[in-house]
């Protein structure tokens, strides 16, 4: 009897393997319609997952059967590296196969995220945004612990001193699309906005005009701020940019409506004759010279108008309302612009 059991069990393994391995074949490719309970296809694997767990839930959904995890069991037994699952927050499309999902989870392939600071707008909004990211750890109480990730050399100029921390910090972080896995630390993409900042503003103070009317590399990031603000057009900003150069050197007031509105604790949508006259810091139409700082973000075309604006003999520019402008030379001229374009709903700069 064992004689016969001796020569019979080669051959019982044999078939075991085989119907092992037809029982994955089958099992790998079993379509998984939910594999898992997610949102926007979306899936967190938490540390400790086992592909065994992972069965038992798709068990409890009726997806597999109880054979269908032992014969995953067996086979992992001969495949030890596929149970070896990464944690992280997962993209699965749907549906998937059982062995893609496997695949996928033991890849360490996670989800990528992305967050996007947006040029011209401000600091406080870009705070907002980044507020609202998911799988994003929110690491940064508020500004103020926000302003201690601030490296800034101090031969680029001093930042702005206006006792609110928002104000001191604008435009000192890069508008871009930074992608991040979930988990990450919001500091560390504050981090690589003012790193990248820095390295823009430089490489153009360095190409800047040598006539430029600018003292360091922190008054430029404050022009390049203004021109963001007042046109999109970027075929157009080298010439507003050089608007209000020509100002500078003749010592004129700049008169620009972005610094005044950024000034600005309630503002309704519209200057007013009163706002112009508002004493605030940053108002160009008071004050001569350069604001306290930036106003809001700034883009490389902005940056470049800035330390390269066109040679003109323009003093004034007003808009056309279809983002265009209208530059002038003379107040005569501009006046003349203003009555055509402007009047009745707004203000010339």
């Amino acid at each position: 009897m064992l004689k016969r059991l001796f020569v019979w069990l080669p051959l019982l393994l044999v078939l075991l393997i085989v119907l092992l391995w037809s029982g994955w074949q089958q099992l790998s490719t079993h379509t998984l319609s939910k594999p898992v309970q997610f949102t926007e296809n979306l899936y967190e694997l938490k540390a400790g997952t086992s592909v065994r767990s992972l069965c038992r839930v798709w068990q409890q959904q009726q997806q597999l059967t109880q054979l269908d995890c032992q014969v995953l069991k067996l086979y992992l037994k001969q495949h030890p590296a596929l149970a070896q699952l990464q944690q992280g927050v997962y993209r699965v499309p749907q549906p998937i196969t059982v062995s893609a999902a496997l695949n996928l989870f033991q890849s360490g392939k996670v989800a990528q995220f992305s967050v996007t600071l947006i040029e011209g707008e401000t600091l406080a909004q870009s705070w907002q945004r980044m507020a609202a990211q998911p799988y994003l750890q929110h690491d940064l109480a508020d500004t103020e612990a926000l302003a201690a990730l601030i490296s800034w050399p101090e031969e680029w100029g001093q930042l702005a001193q206006t006792g609110h921390v928002v104000q001191e910090l604008e435009g000192l972080f890069y508008p871009d699309t930074y992608f991040y896995t979930a988990n990450s630390k919001a500091s560390e993409i504050w981090r690589r906005a003012h790193a990248v900042l820095k390295t823009e503003l430089e490489r153009y103070w360095q190409q800047r005009q040598p006539t430029l009317p600018l003292q360091n590399p922190y008054e430029l990031l404050i022009m390049a701020s203004i021109i963001e603000k007042e046109s999109g057009l970027q075929s157009e900003r080298a010439l507003v940019s050089s608007v209000f150069m020509n100002r500078i050197h003749k010592n004129m007031r700049l008169q620009t409506d972005p610094t005044v509105i950024y000034g600005l604790a309630d503002y309704s949508g519209r200057i007013t004759r009163a706002n112009l006259q508002d004493p605030h810091r940053y108002n160009t139409y008071r004050h001569h010279g350069l604001p306290p700082g930036p106003i809001s973000l700034v883009s490389r075309s902005a940056l470049i108008a800035a330390a390269q604006p066109e040679l003109s003999d323009y003093f004034y520019f007003v808009s056309r309302g279809d983002g265009s402008h209208v530059f002038s030379q003379s107040l005569e001229q501009h006046n003349s612009a203003v009555r055509k374009y402007i009047l009745g709903r707004g203000n010339g700069n």
